[in-house]
């Protein structure tokens, strides 16, 4: 595994960053770079990436010999942002800014968790099978977190079977989609797929990167712990190990418009089924209001409009002439 950056996206959570900056110096392998994406462009956030940049450079040395694109040697990299473009504009520029720089390997995530100090090295032991890597989760509370790592394009919702346990010898699971918090992919998916669709602003870019990258390369669910997520959200338990998180009524709109967007790259790949699709957004539709009644129910009258808002804005992309997915690089 040659030049392996760490992109994170970042926004007005500086004590959460420190918390994770902290942790990657303790990592048994040193990243390449860290590009820290700055949502907020705040001068506080400059301050702590540049002292990380000096507690990196000073633990693992700069990359001197191995200069990058720019001809920088320090191992941090910080990219404020003119505006708020949310998770998806950030890690579209993170993963642009890695990638011109030059690197190989793209280790994607928020600025709400943690790394493990063995993480980068086992995701490099992966590097060496497939270029595309998931690794597990901890939760808040360092139990086991849920994920699900198939995706229906009948449908277009996340395949509420996948199966989360590990049968005895089972070294990875096939999926097609991936999760910005601990996805790791390689130089030569960018080059294919082209960068993450900023476009979608929050929710599902990762999803459907994931489903873009399952069609250039294998992509492995490993049973390797690889982050703990170390942001406390409230919940309502669903069986043993779902749950529905509370969201904001921002985050509703987004979660039915996207899907208009996911709507446009199913129908280039030939996945997409007009009359599965619909069903997929009314379970969506029911989904979130099951959230709101059971886990936000302050907000019952203005996320049930966001939800609605987000679907009229779904169905003008779907019939938008001008849409255009994003391109390959290479």
């Amino acid at each position: 595994m040659r030049r392996p950056a760490i992109v994170i996206v970042t926004f007005m959570r500086q004590q959460l960053l420190e918390g994770l900056l902290d942790s990657i110096l303790t990592l048994t392998v040193a990243p390449w770079r860290v590009v820290v994406v700055d949502n907020e462009n705040s001068p506080e956030t400059a301050r702590i990436v540049a002292e990380f940049g000096a507690r990196a450079d000073a633990q693992w040395g700069p990359t001197t010999g191995d200069e990058d694109s720019e001809g920088g040697a320090s191992r941090a990299v910080y990219d404020p942002m003119p505006e708020n473009t949310g998770g998806s504009g950030g890690f579209s520029e993170g993963v642009r800014r890695a990638y011109e720089l030059g690197a190989e390997w793209f280790w994607v995530m928020d600025d709400d968790v943690s790394v493990l100090p063995g993480a980068l090295e086992t995701l490099g032991r992966w590097s060496e099978e497939t270029d595309a890597v998931m690794g597990q989760r901890r939760d808040f509370d360092d139990g086991h977190f849920y994920w699900q790592h198939r995706f229906c394009t009948a449908l277009g919702i996340y395949n509420p079977f996948s199966r989360d346990g590990w049968r005895p010898g089972e070294r990875f699971k096939l999926c097609n989609v991936l999760c910005f918090e601990g996805s790791f992919f390689s130089r030569r998916v960018v080059a294919r797929i082209g960068l993450p669709d900023a476009r979608f602003f929050i929710y599902l870019d990762d999803a459907l990167y994931g489903y873009l990258a399952s069609k250039v390369t294998d992509v492995y669910y490993v049973p390797d712990y690889v982050l703990s997520r170390r942001r406390e959200v409230p919940n309502q338990g669903i069986g043993t190990v779902r749950q529905l998180n509370s969201t904001s009524d921002m985050t509703r709109f987004y979660i039915t418009r996207n899907r208009g967007y996911l709507a446009r790259y199913f129908q280039l790949y030939g996945d997409y089924h007009a009359l599965g699709f619909a069903v997929g957004t009314a379970l969506t539709f029911a989904k979130e209001l099951a959230r709101i009644v059971l886990v936000d129910r302050g907000s019952l009258v203005s996320g049930t409009r966001r939800l609605l808002a987000g679907w009229r804005e779904q169905r003008r992309i779907q019939h938008d002439p001008a849409w255009e997915p994003m391109p390959p690089l290479e």
